[in-house]
């Protein structure tokens, strides 16, 4: 869709532009309260949803600090995509389809529930950046999305891409790491499109594409400090 490329090409602008590495660190009150050891999720804009012909952006910013914990295990951590579903909820699966380096092509099952429960098969595009040695950037971006219908049965179905209840259409999320404070912090945004709430459906959709979006990041956030914190760390990345 060439509204949520364009609003993609914005962002990414945007990031490279930003004066602070971190986003916790234009707010005095945000850095302390995630120095606390809050997960501290907010709207990235003016206003959280954003419409598109068509289609609803969803645009969240988060961090988490991870005391005790180098950026070496962070990163390690979190490129371990083959063990992803051990700590994630909403991961009901997921594996390394290819790898060069710092590149990634991921596979993901998702699983989202809320009212309703929808299992989606997702492949993933995935790339680090290590910016000196106590700071890294990643940027990872769908590159598959479809809905699975009856996931684990005998008629098990993966419907065509841009069918289905619409519940994520595409999803792009920039993660940055630094290590300092005894500990390293861990930020996300994330930038995810989905349907439109149809006429005459708000009271069963809205929770879905309103609310969900903020509560996975809260949970990614929050299940990557105890897996950062908790899981001996597998095989780094390249520096």
């Amino acid at each position: 869709m060439e509204a949520f490329e364009r609003y993609i090409r914005q962002t990414e602008q945007r990031l490279d532009e930003r004066k602070s590495f971190l986003w916790a660190d234009e707010s005095p009150d945000r850095a302390r309260l995630v120095r606390q050891g809050q997960v501290v999720v907010e709207p990235a804009g003016a206003k959280p949803v954003v419409s598109v012909p068509d289609g609803l952006v969803h645009d969240w910013v988060g961090a988490v600090f991870i005391p005790g914990a180098t950026i070496e295990k962070t990163i390690a951590v979190m490129a371990d995509y083959n063990h992803k579903a051990e700590y994630h909820p909403e991961i009901l699966a997921s594996r390394i389809l290819s790898r060069n380096g710092n590149d990634f092509q991921v596979y993901m099952r998702l699983l989202k529930k809320k009212v309703i429960t929808v299992v989606l098969d997702t492949e993933h595009e995935i790339h680090y950046v290590p910016v000196d040695q106590t700071r890294w950037r990643s940027r990872s971006r769908t590159t598959k999305v479809v809905e699975v219908e009856h996931p684990g049965k005998s008629n098990e179905n993966a419907l065509p891409p841009g069918t289905g209840q619409g519940f994520l259409w595409q999803l792009y999320t920039y993660w940055r790491f630094e290590e300092r404070d005894g500990g390293t912090w861990v930020e996300c945004r994330a930038v995810s499109l989905t349907r439109d709430v149809p006429t005459g459906l708000g009271w069963l959709i809205n929770p879905i594409i309103q609310d969900l979006p903020k509560e996975s990041l809260e949970n990614t956030l929050r299940e990557t400090k105890a897996a950062v914190g908790g899981i001996k760390p597998p095989r780094q990345i390249q520096n």
